[in-house]
């Protein structure tokens, strides 16, 4: 970067090692601050704001800080023009510290270099990119401190992005520091990373005037006033503009008017230097404003390709002379980003496009970069172009990006000249981008796609697509029976593929809206017609979800042939499970979600892991491990909104207002309540409309409000109410059978039993046989209720932890009641042991009162006033690593489960230790033990 030292300080450049920059003083105490306790703990800062408006300076001034700290310094600058190729800023900004990628664990070792393209072999998640680049990062800071800085970041690809986003959340336990520079107006996954963001405003008017009279001494005050209003205090403004100020006046008074777009003012500025460079001079900039890789013999070969005879680096010394940029033996930069931009402006399409016809020409050794400059010189339809860009779609997918592989094919649709070829490329990339979750794009694909001829697949594929979780409105079942014609139209075309998709889409809205039963059984005949795809997961999970119950014995057969035939893929299993949690075989659906949690984790699919958390922790709600359940809510919260997956955000609620209730946190729980009520009855979600209830009747019921718990339970069992949801209901049975006998209506309670008997004889779901098993006892006359308790007790509920200690509880005091004490204190001992293990205050407090009615010494001494008081001293991710760490897992085993670095577990787990008044892993494994 070159210019007198006068010009450079005053638009806030650096100036030798301790250059001045006027008017940031609080923005460079942060910084400096940050360099500082960098020691203490990793923090990633966002500075954001206008063009010139001094982010460039703050970031090289974070990078001269760090340097003068003696920080390890990696930089990147994102450049517009390759923002399509697939982690470029991530590969500039690792390069110098990837020989150290050696230590990281061969699974992110290998998913930075395919990334990379450096080796070949199966696509990797961008997630899983980000562990290893977060894991690299802490490898690297454990001999100093690491400072990653970064400009201009709204142009990086969307990968690298992605990445930044995910170290940004993670580096507190590392000495790592991110500064990153994001121009307004552009979004970006680091403005959703909860960074510490320095919003820059304009400079006042005092540090306005001390930068203009530095910048341009020679003016008088009627031009210094002009700038000045011109300016707005950017500071970039208050040195270009004095320069172009004459060549703009208009006016009888020689005044300019106010820029409508000041960014574009400095281009200008910028750009009417070019006209006094050479012509090979200005191929030369032309050329290194399109090149990201900013290096020197790639802009010079593309130069000498451009002008058509070949050219070395004094080509560029009038550039350096008239301040826009500098040079090294290998590098070209520009001072400033706007340069770059006013460069590519001031040039006609034609020689934008010549110049990217000519870097293509000199990246024959980089096809996926050929390619991608070969589609920006091409302007008409062009499906030579088309099909290598949809080729370098398969290519980014095997490197592991989905978004550069969208931005191809929407490339290629823009070059292709068919309607029918063009829909087509459009509907690829809106199926990537549904699987991202990314709604909005999903929906301006299909938007693009729709106006164009498709053939009748595309046309389902088309309204499959249109099924992304969103703010659907459920009301209206014909959407349901649409979809199952569809997919038989399909399926009759050859693409079961596709039909299977339509109809677990089906599915999940019979799931959602529970319509009248033959709206439900038009999707289990369209299912049936598939004769073949009986092993296909989604032909399970379809037939499970549509129909729960009136299925419930074939879908248990086919999760047994799948058991046999060891499904293996994340996906397969999470569906295998969906499949199981939708009959209430909750046993199953946790060790089908437990394997696909483990290959997600494993494979870093971060987006897929979200789902299964969540469902994940619904069912770890009725089996009772609540500990592990919130643990799963809170980072399925986390991931959802690391994801952009709203709709499995909001599911999450379901599960937190279940488990605060049973838990005794009422009034969160009965807030959750009313949320999903609300957001549920616009749309027609008769699940949530169900879960809201439950959610509230388990409230009231931990309150002591017995007979409002039954009034509101007892509306999920009257097939008339607009939230009774078959499926949904079942977890409680249980608790609708406690608030009956406790309010006095027993006998309505046995009524509805009755009727459950029966579906549990059609259905077979074990969720409904357990809550049964405690319901016949519970309502039993005395005279038989004693058998009954014993055959519950003597079923395995191993695994039933909270059913069983309720069945123990309730056995526990019908034998005080009979004058049995020593009888009645085994149960009641075992009850209290579980129920304080899980958490439940409330029964466990009556545990303990049944116990000092019988004159128990160990519960007269019991004086303990909540249920597990540990767990509550920690927060849910602390709840997490410390069960993982009681597991015997190591830091570093427990950071890849939960993508962070294993300092960053071992900072968590230094604050667990003193929560819990322990010093070791083996007190941590006794405490955490079940009781």
């Amino acid at each position: 970067m070159t210019g007198t030292g006068e010009a450079r300080a005053a638009a806030g450049l650096p100036v030798g090692a301790a250059g001045p920059v006027l008017g940031r003083g609080d923005e460079l105490d942060r910084l400096g601050r940050a360099v500082e306790d960098v020691d203490l703990g990793g923090s990633a800062l966002l500075l954001t704001g206008e063009p010139g408006i001094g982010k460039s300076t703050l970031v090289r001034a974070a990078s001269r800080l760090a340097l003068d700290r003696g920080h390890h310094l990696l930089e990147a600058t994102g450049v517009e023009s390759e923002e399509g190729l697939a982690f470029a800023g991530l590969q500039v900004l690792l390069g110098p510290v990837l020989p150290s990628a050696r230590t990281l664990p061969a699974a992110q070792r290998r998913a930075l270099a395919t990334a990379f393209g450096l080796e070949e072999g199966p696509a990797p998640q961008t997630f899983l990119v980000g562990l290893a680049a977060l894991n690299l990062l802490s490898e690297v800071a454990s001999g100093r401190p690491v400072s990653v800085v970064v400009d201009d970041a709204q142009w990086l690809d969307g990968p690298t992005q992605e990445v930044l986003a995910f170290v940004a959340r993670r580096v507190a336990g590392d000495p790592v520091l991110l500064v990153v520079a994001l121009r307004s107006g552009h979004e970006s996954p680091l403005l959703r990373a909860g960074l510490e963001t320095v919003s820059l405003e304009g400079l006042d008017e005092d540090a306005a005037r001390a930068v203009l009279a530095v910048a341009a001494r020679d003016l008088d005050e009627a031009d210094r006033r002009t700038v000045l209003e011109q300016a707005l205090g950017n500071p970039l403004a208050l040195v270009e503009l004095p320069a172009s100020l004459r060549a703009t006046r208009t006016g009888a008074g020689g005044r300019a008017p106010r820029p409508v777009a000041l960014s574009a003012r400095l281009e200008r500025a910028f750009a009417a230097r070019l006209p006094e460079l050479p012509p090979r001079t200005r191929d030369a900039l032309l050329v290194a404003a399109l090149d990201a890789e900013d290096a020197l013999p790639e802009i010079l070969a593309g130069a000498s390709v451009l002008g058509g005879a070949p050219v070395d680096a004094t080509v560029l010394e009038p550039a350096v002379r008239v301040g826009l940029l500098s040079f090294d033996e290998l590098h070209v930069r520009f001072r400033h980003p706007l340069v770059r931009a006013g460069v590519l402006q001031s040039e006609p399409t034609t020689r934008r496009q010549a110049a990217s016809a000519a870097l293509a020409d000199v990246l024959a050794d980089q096809p996926l970069r050929r390619t991608w400059y070969r589609a920006q010189a091409t302007s008409g339809p062009d499906e030579e172009v088309a099909r290598e860009l949809e080729d370098a779609h398969t290519e980014n997918l095997r490197r592991g990006s989905v978004t550069a592989a969208i931005a191809a094919l929407e490339r290629a649709a823009q070059l292709t000249a068919g309607s029918a070829r063009r829909g087509h490329r459009l509907l690829l990339a809106a199926e990537l981008a549904f699987g991202l979750g990314q709604a909005d794009l999903v929906a301006r694909l299909l938007g693009d796609a729709e106006g164009q001829t498709l053939d009748e697949l595309d046309r389902a594929r088309l309204e499959w697509l249109r099924e992304l979780p969103d703010d659907t409105d459920l009301r209206n079942p014909r959407r349901i029976l649409e979809l199952s014609e569809i997919a038989v139209r399909a399926a009759r075309a050859c693409d079961s593929d596709l039909a299977l998709n339509l109809l677990v889409a089906a599915a999940v809205r019979c799931h959602w809206s529970w319509p009248a039963p033959q709206v439900r059984d038009r999707v289990v005949a369209a299912v049936e017609s598939l004769v073949g795809h009986e092993a296909d997961p989604r032909y399970v999970a379809a037939l499970a979800v549509a129909q729960p119950l009136d299925q419930g014995r074939r879908v248990a057969g086919l999760l047994s042939a799948a058991v046999v035939g060891g499904a293996t893929d994340p996906e397969s299993l999470s569906l295998y499970g969906m499949a199981a949690f939708a009959v209430g075989d909750q046993l199953r659906a946790a060790d089908f979600l437990d394997r696909a949690e483990a290959g997600c984790r494993l494979e870093a699919r971060l987006g897929l892991l979200t789902q299964v958390l969540a469902l994940r922790s619904a069912v770890g709600v009725d089996l009772g491990d609540w500990g592990s359940a919130a643990a799963a809510v809170d980072e399925a919260r986390r991931l959802a909104s690391e994801t952009r997956q709203a709709t499995w955000r909001a599911g999450t609620l379901s599960t937190t207002a279940r488990g605060c209730a049973l838990r005794g946190d009422t009034a969160h729980a009965l807030g959750l309540a009313a949320e999903l009520e609300s957001t549920a009855g616009a749309r027609g979600n008769v699940c949530s409309r169900a879960s809201a209830l439950l959610a509230r009747g388990f409230a009231l019921l931990t309150e002591g409000r017995q007979r409002e718990a039954y009034d509101v339970l007892r509306r999920l069992f009257d097939p008339e109410d607009p939230a009774c949801h078959e499926r949904e209901r079942l977890p409680g049975v249980m608790f609708l059978v406690e608030a009956a006998v406790q309010s006095g209506r027993r006998e309505e309670a046995r009524l509805v039993v009755e009727r459950l008997e029966d579906a549990a004889r059609r259905c077979a779901a074990p969720l409904l046989d357990v809550h049964l098993l405690y319901a016949r006892a519970v309502l039993a006359d005395d005279g038989d209720a004693e058998r009954l308790y014993v055959v519950a007790l003597h079923q395995d509920l191993s695994r039933w932890p909270l059913v069983r200690a309720r069945l123990q509880l309730a056995y526990g005091a019908w034998l005080r009641r009979q004058r049995r004490p020593s009888d009645a204190r085994v149960p009641l001992r075992a009850a209290r042991d579980t129920l304080a293990w899980v958490g439940a205050r409330t029964w466990l407090e009556q545990a303990r009162a049944e116990l000092r009615a019988t004159g128990d010494r160990s519960a007269i001494s019991d004086d303990q006033p909540d249920a597990a008081p540990w767990q509550d001293r920690l927060t849910a991710q602390e709840l997490h690593i410390a069960r993982l760490a009681a597991e015997g897992l190591s830091n570093r085993e427990i950071g890849e489960r939960l993508f962070m670095s294993h300092r960053t577990v071992g900072a968590h787990l230094r604050h667990v230790f003193p929560k819990l008044g322990i010093t070791s892993r083996v007190q941590l494994a006794g405490l955490l033990a079940p009781g």
